[in-house]
């Protein structure tokens, strides 16, 4: 751009050039090194990560972990699951056969039985089996739990509150043990409506058989039961979850009359699977929780 040359001056007018670099990529205001300095804070807050789950987790915890991303690979033809047809995916010609001739292949040896024998009624745990009761505790425990039902009863009848509440305790003698169901009606709920609340009379009735209980060594399972009048949104809450939870409810109110914790077996709810009245699933009747003292367990050789 030329300036003008001052008044009455011959001096030459001065010339200023202006010179404009075009940086590319924005210069130091670019964001490529941004993308950059993101893929590190990554890296490193991942790398983090697996130092803070190394030192949280057990060695069973991070062997399962490191098979859930790298499954075992099956060899899918010793498995004899190779293909569809006669000959299961196999040549005519294969060692390995694993469609009609099943007994060549190599999971025949494994899991074929060589001599076939009939099961009887105590197949899987024998009369010396740790998973069945010897016939000496089994009596015993019939015993014990005769006379703690006798208590019971006489307990319930001495309170006045625990009296009206009588015919929803019922004693039933199973091939598990004793169950004490303590059942519903049309005219009361041992829990509030819809809920895991315990009524406070059935609370008081909970924590009574606790401390009838407890002497033993009986093991407990508590099973948890419900009619089949559906939720608005089984996704929010269900007849599952609400068995469920009645029956843990339950375990914790023997917990606080104190049963030890280790006297818990099972806890579980069927929902209205299990229905008392079978020709009527709605009845209330069919809404109750199990108690069920289950018979002491042999050892191995008893």
């Amino acid at each position: 751009m030329a300036k003008a040359a001052p008044h009455g001056s011959n001096v030459p007018p001065k010339i200023i050039v202006k010179k404009v670099y075009i940086e590319g990529g924005g210069g130091h205001h670019g964001g490529a090194w941004k993308v950059a300095y993101a893929d590190f804070v990554t890296a490193m807050m991942a790398f983090f990560l697996l130092l803070w789950l190394l030192g949280a987790t057990t060695e069973k915890q991070r062997k399962g972990l490191a098979d859930y991303f790298a499954p075992t690979i099956m060899d899918q033809k010793k498995l004899g699951i190779g293909g569809h047809g006669p000959l299961g995916g196999e040549s005519m010609m294969s060692n390995n056969k694993t469609g009609p001739k099943a007994a060549a292949s190599l999971i025949a040896s494994m899991g074929m039985p060589t001599k076939m024998e009939s099961g009887g009624p105590q197949a899987g745990m024998g009369p010396k089996g740790s998973l069945r009761s010897t016939p000496a505790s089994r009596q015993e425990d019939m015993k014990s739990f005769a006379k703690m039902s006798e208590q019971i009863k006489d307990k319930i009848m001495s309170s006045p509150d625990l009296a009206k509440l009588a015919k929803h305790v019922r004693f039933v003698p199973t091939d598990q043990g004793l169950r004490i169901d303590l059942v519903d009606d049309a005219d009361y709920s041992m829990f509030a409506s819809g809920t895991t609340m315990l009524d406070p009379r059935a609370s008081e009735l909970i924590g009574m058989i606790a401390g009838s209980i407890k002497g033993t060594d009986n093991p407990v399972m508590i099973r948890g039961h419900t009619d089949s009048v559906p939720f608005g949104d089984p996704r929010a809450m269900n007849n599952w979850m609400l068995a469920t939870g009645r029956a843990e409810a339950t375990r914790r109110r023997l917990a606080l009359g104190g049963l030890p914790e280790a006297r818990f077996e099972r806890i579980e709810g069927v929902a209205d699977r299990e229905p008392m009245i079978e020709n009527d699933p709605g009845d209330p009747r069919n809404r109750r929780v199990a108690i069920t003292l289950l018979y002491r367990k042999g050892s191995f050789g008893q």
